[in-house]
């Protein structure tokens, strides 16, 4: 058998997670290497959750081959989680308790002793940049800190692999930004992360590779880089007109606009031009006659691949 820094940290084939006759994870593959930043991106109910769950040890899967740190989490569940840090989608810190406290208490749960539990408490309560609340209450702390906390929570037992569970949901750009240097510093010492995120930028800021799932199923996987050539454009041209003015013209549009762009996709508020070159495709439009009331080249992004790939249909 090779060296576990040879292999994948986590490997699944055909992995299959059902509740009854719902089939929450249908038979997907994927393998995280030692080191990268891995991430799930797809929208609500497309199984990302699920999926960490199985590899966090606490839902077995229903079908396949899953493979933590080398070991199998049904039979191996508990030397898997030792080595495990955990950030789950809510804060689930105990608010009675102080900063260090949470931390040195959780350390516990490891068999980590006290003393080494406080050194290590200090050290990641200094990475997280809350050294000056150690001594306050959890409770009145803002939700970027306690955050912050529930990262270094994960981090007390100095984990292999840390999962990471919509990690910046509903965090200001402040807060976001200074938890995406964290994790980016945390990426630097060799900790191998997993995160699922329905945030575009940040998939695009901290993964290095990536799957987007869809119902179920994984539907694209590769770099942000990779995936945004493999299914969109270098640039994208949006057009927006007048209040009232895009319906009247949507009859009209089609027509008047082919060939201009490779894709084009309507909106409710503008038309999304997909096109290699976005100035050219304005000279072209206004030679048509076509006049928007604004016009705005960018570049292709992530976003613009999964709502190709998931659609735009609200998933509640």
């Amino acid at each position: 058998m090779l060296p576990l820094s040879s292999q994948p940290l986590i490997h699944a084939r055909r992995l299959t997670k059902r509740f009854g006759s719902f089939t929450a994870v249908d038979g997907i593959d994927f393998d995280v290497a030692p080191g990268e930043a891995f991430g799930f991106l797809g929208p609500n109910g497309a199984g990302k959750t699920s999926t960490m769950r199985m590899i966090g040890c606490v839902s077995p899967p229903t079908g396949g081959t899953l493979r933590v740190l080398g070991m199998d989490p049904v039979a191996d569940g508990p030397r898997i989680r030792a080595r495990l840090g955990v950030v789950p989608q809510q804060d689930t810190l105990d608010e009675e308790l102080t900063v260090e406290e949470n931390l040195v208490i959780y350390a516990r749960y490891f068999d980590i002793p006290y003393r080494e539990g406080r050194r290590r408490a200090a050290e990641l309560l200094d990475f997280v940049q809350l050294a000056e609340r150690a001594k306050s209450e959890v409770e009145p702390l803002s939700g970027g800190m306690k955050r912050r906390l529930t990262i270094a929570r994960g981090l007390i037992n100095e984990p292999n692999l840390l999962l990471l569970d919509e990690p910046t949901t509903g965090l200001d750009p402040q807060a976001r930004h200074l938890l995406w240097d964290r994790l980016y510093r945390l990426k630097q010492r060799g900790v191998t992360l997993v995160l699922t995120t329905h945030y575009m930028d940040e998939a695009e800021q901290l993964c290095d590779r990536l799957v987007v799932m869809d119902k179920a199923k994984i539907v694209a996987e590769g770099s942000p880089r990779q995936l945004i050539e493999r299914y969109s454009t270098r640039e994208v041209l949006e057009l927006r007109f007048a209040p009232g003015a895009q319906e009247s013209l949507d009859g009209q549009l089609d027509g008047k606009l082919d060939g201009i762009a490779e894709r084009i996709e309507p909106l409710p508020d503008r038309l999304l031009l997909y096109t290699s070159d976005g100035d050219a495709a304005i000279d072209a439009v206004h030679a048509r006659g076509v006049e928007p009331e604004s016009v705005l080249v960018r570049r292709s992004t992530l976003e613009d691949v999964f709502l190709r790939l998931t659609g735009r249909t609200l998933v509640d």
